[in-house]
C-alpha cells in the first residue's frame, strides 16, 4: 500500500481520528512515515501548545503508517507500550511526526517517532513504541 492517497483514505477510514484531527500522509514507504497535523484550537492546552495526549495520539497514528508502508495495509499489531519524551512546547500547529519501524520480529515490533513544530530543525517529542502482533 504505496500509494499517499489510498493510504490516507485507508487510515482515515479504519482509524476515524485520522480524519477527524485532519492528519495528513506526507510520505510512507519501507517503514518510514510522515505525517501533518494541522493547527486547530480544539488540540490545545494552557500555553498555546498542543497537549500531551495529541503529541502521542499522532505518534502512534504516524507508526501505524509506518507499519502500513511494510505490509500492504494488511497489519495485524496493536500498540503495547509507548515512553515519551517531552522535549520541547510543540507550539500552536501544524506539527510533523516522522516514524520509522526499527525492528519488526515475528511477535514484537519495535519503532521510533520524532515529532517537530513543523519547520522546526528540533524535536518537540521523541517517542519510542513496541506493537504486538495479535496473529
Amino acid at each position: 500500500m504505496n500509494d499517499i492517497k489510498i493510504l490516507q483514505a485507508f487510515m482515515h477510514e479504519h482509524l476515524p481520528l485520522t480524519r477527524i484531527w485532519g492528519v495528513e500522509l506526507l510520505a510512507a514507504e519501507g517503514g518510514q512515515a510522515s505525517l501533518r497535523l494541522p493547527a486547530h484550537a480544539d488540540l490545545l492546552r494552557p500555553g498555546n501548545t498542543i497537549s500531551g495526549p495529541v503529541l502521542m495520539g499522532l505518534a502512534d497514528m504516524a507508526f501505524w503508517a509506518a507499519l502500513l508502508s511494510t505490509n500492504a495495509g494488511r497489519d495485524n499489531s496493536v500498540t503495547s507500550s509507548m515512553n515519551v519524551n517531552f522535549l520541547a512546547p510543540a507550539g500552536p500547529g501544524p506539527l510533523v511526526a516522522q516514524a520509522r519501524v526499527v525492528k519488526a520480529g515475528k511477535r514484537m515490533i519495535y519503532g521510533d517517532i520524532l515529532i517537530f513544530a513543523e519547520g522546526a530543525e528540533k524535536p518537540a517529542a521523541h517517542m519510542t513504541t513496541h506493537w504486538v502482533v495479535i496473529a
